[in-house]
């Protein structure tokens, strides 16, 4: 069967992660986190003790960085490797969240992860989610979708998957403020801002189960194959 790339994109706490992984087992394609991808740098950038405006060091980091994904069956999850290092905890926390969308403005940190996401699409059969994956990492993507939702309900299910993992000392309200403020940060930024390309498939989730906004999804992937074919 011919393969296709596909490029989800959205606002934090969609689900994009959610979506893209149930596809690409659902498709057998390759799974990229892209999102992961740019929290590994921001991890990495606090373990070295780099403040986010010394932009320099930041840069200078980046070559020493080998980011890769490992598919955990027992889970039906994949989790971010940085260095050969599980991090996939340590990047869902919210010492990251705050930090990450600002370092994801820096022109050389996208710059350097784009370029390697390109390079996993180049033979097709990639499901990849983020922020700029239809409009600048996979301009030419087969299949665009563009998820949303109300903030209020995106902040609901992001508390409720931290407090799932262990993580009770934060509220509701720093979930809410911090997704906020990342949808400002995201939507505003000068290089790759958050944006649906204009030949996506808007996605809104907010009366969605996973499993309907899945069956939607994956007809469209199977539509936009059946369509190369003939």
């Amino acid at each position: 069967m011919k393969k296709i790339n596909i490029a989800i994109d959205g606002y934090s706490s969609c689900g994009k992660g959610t979506l893209a992984k149930a596809l690409a087992i659902d498709l057998n394609y390759i799974f990229i986190d892209t999102g992961a991808m740019y929290r590994a740098v921001t991890y990495a950038v606090l373990q070295n003790d780099i403040r986010i405006a010394d932009e320099e060091s930041i840069i200078e980091l980046l070559p020493g960085l080998n980011i890769t994904f490992d598919y955990i069956p027992s889970k039906n999850y994949y989790h971010t490797i940085l260095n050969g290092e599980d991090i996939e905890n340590e990047i869902r926390g919210m010492a990251v969240s705050n930090l990450v969308s600002p370092v994801s403005k820096i022109k050389e940190v996208r710059t350097f992860l784009v370029s390697q996401q390109q390079a996993l699409g180049r033979k097709k059969g990639v499901v990849m989610d983020g922020r700029d994956i239809g409009t600048v990492v996979f301009p030419d993507a087969e299949l665009k979708i563009f998820m949303t939702a109300r903030p209020e309900i995106r902040a609901q299910r992001r508390y409720a998957e931290l407090q799932q993992k262990g993580n009770t000392a934060v509220s509701y309200q720093d979930v809410l403020n911090n997704l906020t403020a990342r949808d400002m940060e995201d939507s505003s930024r000068l290089n790759s801002p958050l944006k649906a390309a204009a030949d996506a498939i808007i996605l809104d989730n907010s009366e969605m189960t996973r499993e309907e906004q899945h069956r939607l999804a994956l007809k469209l992937a199977l539509e936009k194959v059946q369509s190369l074919i003939h």
